[in-house]
């Protein structure tokens, strides 16, 4: 009998056990489910950095950003746009001529400056895939209207998108389609001017 009853013991035990087991079981992958979801709310709010923020982290662009600061235009290039920005390398700036990019430097300069770079602007998205199916789209060549007011000839030459200013000039798009929060950039060789 006291065997009986010790079994019994051993057997109720054995299944309190099991059952507390099940429930830690159940609390851990509650646990579990509520820290992935933590984690991906994380990485949902660790976001691309805007236009100003890519261009500055990136050596290719500090002329750009430089000029960017000058014309006091960081804060609307951080704005939440979206905005498509044709970019000026540091190679593009120096083919200027002599002078050129320090004089727009000056403060007395800055009203140049500003319509030189919004010129390189656009309102809206427009990665490298809806370039070219607009420019094939439009026979050959699409006119987009810049913020600074002007237009720029965007068409394809040799399957590089190409844009064309107003006074005649050309640049290439070497670098396409750099992510940015608030839009997208394109890196091109040559500045281009209103």
């Amino acid at each position: 009998m006291k065997i009986l009853k010790l079994l019994s013991i051993v057997a109720l035990s054995a299944i309190f056990l099991s059952a507390c087991g099940e429930k830690k079981k159940e609390k851990t992958e509650e646990v579990m489910e509520e820290a992935t979801e933590v984690v991906e709310e994380a990485m949902e709010e660790v976001t691309t950095p805007n236009i100003v923020e890519v261009a500055a982290g990136n050596e290719a662009f500090s002329t750009l950003v430089t000029a960017v600061t000058a014309a006091d235009l960081a804060g609307t290039l951080s704005g939440e746009g979206p905005f498509t920005v044709f970019a000026p390398t540091n190679d593009a700036f120096a083919k200027l001529p002599e002078g050129t990019v320090a004089s727009l430097l000056e403060p007395d300069s800055k009203d140049a400056l500003t319509g030189i770079l919004t010129y390189h602007v656009v309102a809206g998205k427009f990665e490298a895939a809806a370039v070219i199916e607009a420019i094939n789209n439009n026979d050959g060549k699409f006119t987009v209207t810049t913020v600074q007011g002007g237009s720029i000839d965007l068409s394809l030459s040799d399957g590089n998108v190409i844009l064309t200013d107003a006074k005649g000039g050309t640049a290439t798009v070497v670098i396409a389609d750099v992510a940015a929060s608030n839009g997208v950039i394109h890196a091109i060789d040559t500045v281009v001017m209103p």
